[in-house]
C-alpha cells in the first residue's frame, strides 16, 4: 500500500487505541500495551505522522535531505526501514544542533533530526500520547492536546481571583538539556510494556548531536526539536505534578514553565523549598536558584504575560520584542515592495496578536497603532525618493501642493517628516488600511468581542 506521501506499508491494521475489542475480551490495561510497535508501523498511522511532519515543515537534519524530498526517498526505502523497526534494530540518526536567540539573551539549543526521524517520532506521539495524556494533571498545558499557554495563563489569573497573590516562580535550568534518561524510561516503561518501541526510544535520546563538524554523544538530555520530547517531558514532569495535585497547590504548568500559587510569602518560602527538593532528588532536575523566586503576582511574569491585580497584561520583555520585530519589518533600508512589506507585516502582527491579544491592557494600543501609521509613512517616504516623486504622489493623494513641496524640499529626517501635516494627510489612516497595513488597536477589539 502507497500512501500519500509515497511511502510503502505493509503493516496489518492497527489495533483500536481506545482497547476496542480487547477490553471486551477482559484485557488488563499493561496487556493492551504491550505490543505497541505494531500500532506506530501501522499504514494510517505513518501517512498521518507524514502529513504532520509535512505540514511543519522544518530544516533539513544532517543528512541535508528537504520535506520535499522525502516521498521519492520514502518509495525506496521505507520498506527496508520499516522491517528494521520491526525487528527492533533500526539506528536513528544524530540530531543536527543548532542555537537561536532567546528574547531576554541568550540562545537555546535545538536538535533537528532527520526527515525520517521526524516521522517516525511523530508516529510514537501519536501511539502514546492517548495512552499518557488522559491521565495527565488538569494543570498541565503545554503540548497536549485541545491544550494551550492561554488556558495555564487564565488558570493562573482564577488563581488570583481566589486571592491566591503570591507566586513560587521556579526556573528548571536547561531542563532538556539536563533530563536523566534513565528517570525518563522508567517513566515510560510504567505503561509502555512493548521492549521494541522501549529500546527505540532509548536510542532515540542516546543518537547523538552533530556540533561543527564532529558527532557528540548525548548521554543525557532529550534534544528540543523533535516531535517526541515535548511528550517525553510531560511524561517526565508528570511525576512532578501529582506531587503538587497530591498537596494541594494551586499552579500551572506549560512544559518546564512553572509557577505555584499561595496566599502568603511564608508559605511560598516552605513550598520553594519543598518542591525545590523534590525536583533535585526524586528527578535529578537543576533548579536555577538565581532565577526562582517568590513574588507577589505583579511582580510574576509567565508565558509572556504579567498581572496587575486581577488584569492581565504583556510583560514589558514581550512588547520590547514586539517592537523590535516591528522596526526590522519596517525598517526604510529594507529594499523590498510595500506590498510584500505589508504581507510580512501582517503575518507578524495577527499572530502576536493572536497570543497576547488576550491581554486587558487597552490604554497603549492607539499609540502603538500611531506609532506603526508613522514608521510606514517614513517607508513611503524612503520609497519615493526624489522630490518630484513626494510632491506627485502627496498631491495625488489630496495634499495641498504647496504643503507637498516645502515637505518634499525639508532636509530634516525621515522619522520627523513622517508626522508632518503634508505626509498625514495624504498618506491618510484610511488609506494605510486599503494599501494592507493592519490596525493592531481593531485586532484587540475583535478579540474583546467589540468589534
Amino acid at each position: 500500500m502507497r500512501n500519500q506521501g509515497g511511502a510503502v506499508s505493509h503493516s496489518p491494521p492497527s489495533p483500536n487505541p481506545t482497547g476496542g475489542d480487547a477490553s471486551r475480551r477482559g484485557l488488563t490495561q499493561p496487556a493492551l500495551h504491550e505490543e505497541l510497535m505494531a500500532r506506530v508501523l501501522d499504514s494510517a498511522n505513518v501517512r498521518r505522522a507524514w502529513k504532520r511532519v509535512k505540514t511543519n515543515k522544518g530544516a533539513p537534519g544532517i543528512d541535508g535531505m528537504r520535506i520535499e524530498d522525502f516521498p521519492e526517498f520514502a518509495r525506496t526505502n521505507w520498506p527496508q526501514i520499516r522491517q528494521q523497526l520491526a525487528n527492533g534494530i533500526y539506528q536513528p540518526q544524530p540530531v543536527r544542533r543548532v542555537s537561536i536567540p532567546k528574547p531576554n539573551g541568550g540562545e537555546r539549543l535545538l536538535g533537528i533530526p532527520t526527515v525520517i526521524d521526524r516521522v517516525i517520532q511523530q508516529a510514537i506521539a501519536q501511539v502514546l500520547t492517548p495512552i499518557f495524556d488522559p491521565e495527565f494533571s488538569e494543570s498541565s498545558f503545554g503540548f497536549r492536546p485541545g491544550r494551550s499557554a492561554h488556558g495555564a495563563i487564565r488558570q493562573v489569573q482564577g488563581h488570583i481571583k481566589a486571592d491566591y497573590r503570591i507566586a513560587v516562580d521556579l526556573d528548571l535550568a536547561k531542563f532538556f538539556d539536563n533530563v536523566r534518561h534513565d528517570i525518563l524510561m522508567v517513566r515510560v516503561a510504567r505503561k509502555v510494556r512493548d521492549k521494541r518501541l522501549l529500546a527505540l526510544i532509548g536510542r532515540y535520546l542516546r543518537a547523538g548531536v552533530l556540533v561543527g563538524e564532529s558527532i557528540q554523544a548525548t548521554e543525557i538530555g532529550t534534544p528540543q526539536g523533535g516531535p517526541l520530547s515535548p511528550l517525553l517531558a510531560n511524561i517526565l514532569l508528570d511525576d512532578l505534578d501529582r506531587e503538587l495535585d497530591g498537596r494541594g497547590h494551586r499552579f500551572a504548568r506549560y512544559a518546564d514553565d512553572l509557577v505555584i500559587l499561595v496566599k502568603t510569602f511564608r508559605a511560598g518560602e516552605r513550598v520553594k523549598a519543598s518542591v525545590t527538593r523534590f525536583l533535585t532528588r526524586k528527578l535529578a532536575l537543576v533548579v536555577n536558584e538565581q532565577k526562582s523566586r517568590v513574588v507577589k503576582t505583579n511582580d510574576c511574569t509567565f508565558l509572556g504575560f504579567t498581572f496587575r491585580g486581577t488584569k492581565l497584561r504583556w510583560s514589558d520583555r514581550a512588547f520590547e520584542d514586539f517592537r523590535h520585530h516591528v522596526r526590522r519589518l519596517t525598517g526604510r533600508s529594507w529594499g523590498v515592495s510595500m506590498a510584500y512589506r505589508f504581507m510580512k507585516l501582517a503575518r507578524y502582527v495577527r499572530g502576536w496578536m493572536g497570543y497576547f491579544g488576550i491581554s486587558d491592557y487597552y490604554r497603549p494600543l492607539p499609540e502603538i497603532d500611531h506609532w506603526l501609521r508613522r514608521r510606514v509613512r517614513m517607508c513611503y517616504w524612503k520609497q519615493w525618493r526624489y522630490v518630484r516623486t513626494k510632491v506627485r504622489h502627496l498631491v495625488a493623494l489630496g495634499t495641498f501642493k504647496r504643503q507637498a513641496i516645502l515637505t518634499a524640499l525639508s532636509s530634516k529626517s525621515y522619522w520627523h517628516l513622517s508626522r508632518t501635516l503634508a505626509t498625514q494627510s495624504g498618506m491618510t489612516n484610511e488609506w494605510l488600511k486599503r494599501q494592507g497595513l493592519i490596525g493592531i488597536r481593531d485586532l484587540w477589539m475583535k478579540a474583546h468581542g467589540y468589534a
